[in-house]
């Protein structure tokens, strides 16, 4: 049962071709990194003009690069939200209009739990699929969530950020020290230099499964002030071990409370999902520290992309869950 899915939520145009869930038959996307990277961030406006100039060519090599027809498709999936409002429209229009044409079941997919499904596509070296139940931490530009998974479909929230995302964190750290953008790459790049990284403060919220990385940013900045670091001087050593540190205070509060999160209710596994699952100290970290089995998307599957969004729509194909024609963007679509 093949599944075509549509991914534009962001600022990445993707399409992929997905077999039973598991099996990428094609996996493209276009990035938009260096058309933001000049203005430090994401520009909503060129984003969505960018996903109307990329989103058929990216579709039309999916399909060629899968050796399918849409004919021979079961379902389009796309992502309905959250995300940018523009550049859902691009996608969703898309795939509504595809489903019209061909006659295809529609089905709008939450892009944050497509990043959860990118853990059931099967890649080489992979030792079997989740065992339910498990615990997704969610970890991307916009979200760091603690979702317990019962079964399919089935989630529990137990913990979410209560000012910035890690992600953006990382972003807003990046720039502070003059790193440039995106923040998560650079920052791990840059942090392997660091010979003694500084001590920043962790924000552990004691008595319940939250977290909270804007003060942790702040002491950044008046750490930098105090150092007299400037975007001329970011690539000094003392950068480098601020960044190092910060990244050191990120990766030691999501793993000890995903760790004991998960130890306390008792769960099988756990899975890492979004952008930021790609960055290696959170993944080492998170494997080494826990007594469970760790299960994390290859990176190129951790950032945004339509596999894991075609994943997620055979399953909800399976439980019936099919989009009427009125489905419409939600950029602020909430997983629970």
């Amino acid at each position: 049962m093949r599944i075509l899915g549509i991914e534009t939520s962001c600022d990445e145009t993707a399409a992929a071709v997905v077999e039973d869930g598991t099996r990428i038959r094609s996996n493209i996307v276009a990035s938009q990194v260096e058309i933001h990277a000049r203005y430090g961030g994401i520009v909503p406006e060129i984003a969505s003009r960018q996903h109307l100039l990329c989103v058929i060519p990216i579709l039309q090599k999916a399909l060629t690069e899968a050796g399918v027809d849409i004919n021979s498709l079961a379902a389009i999936a796309v992502t309905n939200g959250p995300g940018l409002a523009g550049s859902l429209l691009v996608g969703v229009n898309l795939a509504k209009s595809l489903a019209l044409a061909y006659d295809l079941p529609l089905i709008g997919v939450n892009h944050l739990e497509g990043h959860i499904y990118a853990n059931w596509i099967e890649e080489e070296g992979k030792n079997g699929l989740p065992e339910f139940p498990l615990l997704c931490l969610i970890v991307s530009g916009g979200h760091t969530d603690l979702v317990l998974m019962e079964d399919h479909g089935q989630y529990r929230q137990l913990g979410r950020t209560r000012d910035d995302a890690a992600g953006e964190a990382f972003d807003k750290v990046a720039r502070i020290l003059g790193l440039g953008y995106p923040g998560g790459p650079v920052i791990e790049r840059v942090a392997k230099g660091a010979l003694s990284p500084f001590r920043l403060p962790r924000a552990w919220l004691a008595g319940n499964d939250d977290f909270s990385f804007s003060g942790l940013k702040t002491a950044v900045f008046q750490m930098t002030r105090d150092q007299g670091i400037t975007g001329e001087s970011a690539t000094s050593q003392m950068a480098v071990e601020i960044a190092a540190g910060f990244q050191e205070a990120v990766v030691d509060v999501l793993v000890t409370k995903t760790v004991g999160v998960a130890r306390r209710y008792s769960v099988k596994q756990i899975l890492l999902a979004g952008g930021v699952a790609a960055n290696d100290e959170l993944r080492q970290t998170m494997i080494r520290c826990s007594s469970l089995p760790v299960l994390i998307p290859s990176p190129v599957l951790c950032t945004d992309n339509a596999a894991m969004i075609a994943a997620c729509g055979y399953f909800r194909l399976k439980a019936g869950k099919i989009s009427g024609w009125d489905m419409d963007v939600k950029p602020g679509l909430k997983l629970v």
